[in-house]
């Protein structure tokens, strides 16, 4: 029993869904570029009036706003809420659909150490959200050389895309500790969404300028495309930050699932 075909089978169908729909928002909003382009002044006067937290909220620098990188930051910040959903899904989903769908006893029964079962199961997850961004990436690359005014880094371009793969693996962590410790999750998608949406709205509330130790509350603050655009860089502290949690978060759910008694009702 190959446990990570198995379970890359199993996630086929929702990463072609979250592939084509991550697809669908950057090729509806790259298509809108020319023309705000076009109108840059209007829209310029429009943006203005808006507070400056929600600006940057929503990934809005005025200052470069109508280049096809600034521009490209506005649906930036909401792919990267939906594909942190994705991310969350798959996480939560690891361990505990075996309890929910009552398949744990099986599994446990087969000749294959827990270390190797939550390792497959990890790669899997891993593996859609690896294919998702392929996908994703591929698609807004070749939009954005469709509509653009003008020259452009490609280099920039593609570090601002793999911020959404950085976000999807903090979450996917987050997701897979949440999985092995709760012992039984009715509703996997309520917990994605609520935890989402909890860190999402708190990366609003600390995005204030001059206040950056409350970044390292959200992951969704971690990577301030206006530095990555000015610096062509990361800012080393919160990658930094990311890993610790990525690598405690792991570490901790293995330890967790491989001594943890399950049952399958």
């Amino acid at each position: 029993m190959n446990i990570f075909l198995h379970e890359l089978r199993a996630y086929r169908k929702s990463t072609i869904i979250w592939s084509i729909s991550l697809t669908l928002i950057v090729v509806f909003y790259l298509s809108l570029y020319p023309s705000f382009a076009h109108d840059a002044e209007e829209f310029t006067k429009i943006l203005e009036g808006y507070p400056e937290a929600i600006r940057n909220a929503l990934g809005i620098n005025l200052g470069g706003f109508f280049t096809i990188l600034g521009f490209y930051c506005f649906p930036l910040s909401f792919i990267t809420l939906c594909g942190a959903i994705q991310a969350m899904n798959l996480g939560t989903s690891i361990v505990s659909k075996e309890v929910r769908e009552k398949t744990a006893d099986f599994l446990l029964t087969k000749p294959v150490t827990r270390t190797k079962i939550l390792t497959s199961k990890l790669l899997a997850a891993l593996t859609a959200i690896i294919l998702t961004n392929i996908v994703y990436l591929a698609a807004a690359s070749i939009m954005a050389f469709q509509v653009k005014t003008e020259d452009f880094s490609f280099k920039l371009f593609i570090m601002l895309s793999l911020t959404l793969f950085f976000v999807q693996l903090i979450f996917l962590a987050l997701g897979l500790i949440i999985s092995v410790i709760v012992s039984k999750l009715k509703s996997v998608l309520t917990v994605s969404l609520g935890t989402v949406f909890a860190f999402y709205f708190l990366g609003m509330l600390s995005g204030t300028p001059g206040e950056e130790a409350k970044r390292y509350i959200s992951p969704f603050k971690y990577f301030d495309t206006a530095y990555i655009m000015k610096h062509a860089s990361y800012e080393s502290s919160f990658l930094i930050a990311g890993a610790i949690i990525i690598i405690l978060a792991i570490v901790a759910s293995y330890f967790v699932y491989t001594k943890k008694d399950i049952h399958a009702v």
